[in-house]
């Protein structure tokens, strides 16, 4: 488990209201997948198209959008939590 699967569960279990979960997330740092190097060339490319995309990044978004798949989150739901973690993001680069 991690804090994001935490804070969904307490939300699913009416611990928390959807406007406190939202909050929690704006409120916490959010960690990022290393960014891929660029392709030198189309061959490249494409020799990447065929490569596993890789694993979720723990205790990040991608525990949201595990829980929208898996029908735990309605669309509204995940929408104001995307728009949340967004609100960190953005506060977490600056102006």
């Amino acid at each position: 488990m991690s804090e994001v699967t935490d804070l969904l569960a307490s939300y699913n279990a009416g611990e928390l209201t959807l406007d406190e979960l939202a909050e929690r997330f704006r409120n916490r740092s959010w960690p990022r997948a290393a960014p891929s190097p660029r392709p030198s060339s189309y061959l490249e490319m494409a020799a990447r198209t065929q490569e596993d995309p890789g694993s979720d990044v723990p205790n990040s978004f991608d525990d949201v959008e595990a829980a929208f798949f898996r029908h735990e989150l309605s669309t509204e739901e995940y929408e104001l939590l995307r728009r949340a973690v967004v609100e960190a993001l953005d506060t977490e680069n600056g102006p």
